[in-house]
């Protein structure tokens, strides 16, 4: 049995089951910052109800995210060591920043905001969601800096046999990331709408009493939905350029020619979505249309497939190569039997899996559950009854 294959396949399914949740976590946190920033600011008491329901997916997402970040990452010293050895002084320290750094500021501030509603200051409260929305940025631009590295390693020279860290600037004027980062994001924004605008929908649906929580709550989703499909698509594109820069054979291969084609097919119905959801935001049509409502909860998934659609552009385009034009996949593999490899392969991808059906399913249970009563206590954590 060849490893080489097995240990990819593996590498892949974790990484796709793990950005999933990231999308989500980074478009909800951004939705929820201003659910809560409009809340106190004077808004009407429907906003707090806002955050504290969509706050509750978010961290549940969040959670169960973090696991499956961890599991991936042991892939690094477990399989792919001679990434670690030969690169790891540039790869790694992007890497390293992002854990010490972005994650643990991260979970910190976000720890505090959990159990800070009703017990501290409003304005602080609120700071501390923009810290926790600002740190999760953060995290996705450490990711892609080491992400762009390996698309196109600059700042490193090579001496000894191993790379080292040349200019640590250079990883952030990476022509690689110029265009990709901004697509990830706009990517999470579109899931986020998405996802909202989704559950909204699913509740005018199953004719729900909280008309006005929920018709405010599509509005943002909507609003974050459209201007997010217009940049995702929009970066989308710019990335050709980007490529024929860096790496000017990439677009001719045919291994891409699939999954890019499916994802641009997927960014444009996703326009469509989003523009055909815009009419939900005329008054007497956002409780009436059904049509657009069923619509609207089938088009949940579409972020996420053309995500992984995109992901496997960015990454198969790069083949034979793990590092452009420095390192070969095959020689960055581990000395590990095959047959280990794939032993491991099956017990993450049933871990991963458990983790996604555990995760939908808490996060479907709470959605359905719809928002809090009007009156209960505002002091209550936001975790409460998940």
């Amino acid at each position: 049995m060849n490893a080489l294959p097995v240990a990819r396949l593996q590498f892949a399914t974790t990484t796709s089951f793990h950005f999933l949740f990231v999308l989500l976590t980074l478009g909800l946190v951004t939705l929820v910052a201003v659910m809560q920033t409009r809340w106190t600011l004077g808004g009407r008491p429907e906003l707090l109800r806002m955050t504290r329901f969509w706050g509750r997916l978010y961290v549940i997402n969040y959670a169960l995210g973090i696991v499956t970040g961890i599991v991936m990452e042991f892939q690094f010293g477990l399989t792919w060591t001679g990434l670690s050895a030969f690169a790891g002084d540039v790869f790694g320290a992007p890497l390293a920043i992002e854990t010490l750094v972005a994650f643990f500021l991260e979970s910190t501030f976000l720890g505090l905001w959990i159990f800070g509603f009703g017990r501290m200051n409003k304005w602080l409260h609120l700071a501390l969601i923009w810290l926790v929305t600002l740190t999760a940025y953060a995290s996705a631009l450490f990711i892609m800096l080491a992400n762009s590295f390996l698309q196109n390693p600059v700042g490193s020279r090579l001496e000894g046999g191993t790379l080292h860290l040349d200019d640590f600037g250079a990883l952030f004027s990476n022509p690689a990331l110029a265009a990709s980062l901004p697509h990830v994001l706009s990517a999470a924004l579109v899931t986020g709408g998405f996802f909202v605008v989704g559950v909204s929908a699913w509740h005018f649906l199953k004719r729900t009493n909280e008309v006005e929580f929920f018709r405010r709550s599509m509005r943002i989703g909507v609003v974050a939905a459209l201007v997010g499909s217009i940049f995702v698509v929009n970066q989308g594109f710019a990335q050709f350029g980007q490529l024929k820069m860096y790496q000017p054979d990439k677009l001719d291969e045919s291994v891409v020619g699939m999954p890019l084609g499916a994802m641009i097919g997927l960014g444009f119905l996703m326009f469509v979505c989003a523009i055909l959801g815009t009419l939900l935001l005329v008054r007497n049509w956002i409780t009436r249309a059904r049509f657009l409502h069923y619509l609207m909860v089938a088009a949940i998934p579409l972020p996420f497939l053309a995500a992984i659609m995109g992901w496997l552009v960015r990454e198969l385009g790069r083949q034979p190569w793990l590092v452009w034009g420095k390192l070969r996949t095959a020689d960055a593999i581990a000395d590990v039997p095959a047959g280990q490899i794939l032993f491991s392969f099956i017990a993450f991808s049933l871990l991963f899996a458990a983790l996604a059906v555990a995760d939908w399913v808490l996060m479907a249970r709470v959605a359905k559950r719809g928002p809090e009563p009007v009156d209960e206590p505002a002091e209550l954590p936001v975790l409460s009854g998940v």
